[in-house]
């Protein structure tokens, strides 16, 4: 046989096996470029600053206002705060807010060198230690799901029974990380089903812009501070009420998104200053104008919408004077 009738056979054979390969070959070229040009690329515009970063470590307290935090999974945390991770709840382990006992929001809860400390109005500093691995598990009760909490101790109790002065006993419990978390879809069916918190109420994180707050103001009788709605972040630079919009946003490298607005409740009607109920004011004014869309009723109920809530797709560091990006597609 000679060379060329060797060369043909040989082609022949091998001919289907090269037609499947340059075929699959062909198959892998063109997905690729069609998921490149199908891809909608990512539109990122400025829309603000941040001009608040604040921590809430106890439930329903005061504030802790930071200049820098790591924005974690679970929310805002800065050194051994972090956001929501500090409970009281009654001796059957419901919790408490501000909505049943409005002078927790004068209570404040830091924490240092493995030392935490209570302060209040008219009440001598408490100290105790950050870890007691010899305390008690609680099992509690947030809302309608179960969490656990480390009891903090009889003088931490005895702390918060006399300062509230409710005639009934309460506990202080901190959440650690071996303890397993919420899921926030038990809650609210919105978040994605593997969303986690701790303490808060929904979500990780909310935000809330200055000029929100001034149009709100600008209805008002008497102003009301940030304070009175307990955002994680502060923007200042954009319209009223333009954080409705922002699914998506990107501040320094983390990335969050957009799950729902919060819908409000009397809590809002506690002075953040005093810790007594001030009336109506400003819920009531909430109401005339910030109700939700009529489809949307079986979500917020006759709740007024102040603030949006997020969930931390990309954790990372966030600094008061960060840029706010939107992100769109």
């Amino acid at each position: 046989m000679s060379f060329k009738e060797t060369y043909v056979n040989s082609f022949l054979k091998n001919r289907n096996g090269l037609l499947l390969a340059g075929g699959i070959g062909l198959t892998v070229a063109g997905l690729g470029l069609g998921y490149k040009y199908l891809k909608k690329p990512e539109k990122v515009t400025r829309v603000g600053v941040v001009t608040q970063l604040l921590i809430h470590p106890l439930k329903s307290g005061k504030a802790v206002s930071v200049g820098l935090a790591e924005c974690q999974q679970m929310g805002l945390k800065y050194g051994e705060l972090q956001d929501r991770h500090w409970l009281v709840i009654t001796e059957d382990g419901h919790f408490v807010t501000g909505r049943q006992e409005p002078r927790l929001v004068l209570v404040s809860l830091t924490s240092e060198k493995g030392q935490t400390c209570l302060n209040g109005p008219g009440m001598e500093e408490l100290r105790f230690p950050l870890l007691q691995p010899d305390n008690a598990v609680i099992n509690c009760r947030v809302f309608s799901t179960d969490i656990q909490g480390r009891d903090c101790g009889d003088e931490a109790s005895g702390w918060l029974t006399h300062f509230l002065g409710a005639g009934k006993t309460f506990r202080l419990v901190h959440f650690e990380p071996h303890m397993s978390p919420r899921r926030a879809a038990d809650v609210e069916p919105l978040f994605p089903q593997n969303e986690k918190v701790v303490y808060p109420d929904m979500g990780p994180i909310m935000l809330l812009s200055e000029a929100s707050l001034n149009d709100l103001n600008s209805r008002l009788e008497n102003g009301v501070t940030v304070a009175q709605f307990r955002p994680s972040i502060v923007v200042s630079g954009c319209e009223a009420f333009e954080e409705d919009s922002w699914e998506d946003i990107q501040i320094g490298n983390v990335r969050l998104h957009r799950v729902m607005a919060c819908g409000r409740c009397k809590f809002t009607t506690v002075d953040p200053e005093t810790g007594v109920v001030t009336g109506k004011q400003p819920l009531e004014t909430l109401k005339s104008y910030r109700m939700c869309d009529p489809a949307q009723k079986s979500i917020y109920q006759s709740a007024p919408l102040f603030g949006q809530v997020y969930i931390v797709n990309k954790t990372g560091v966030l600094q008061v004077g960060d840029v706010v990006h939107k992100i769109s597609h």
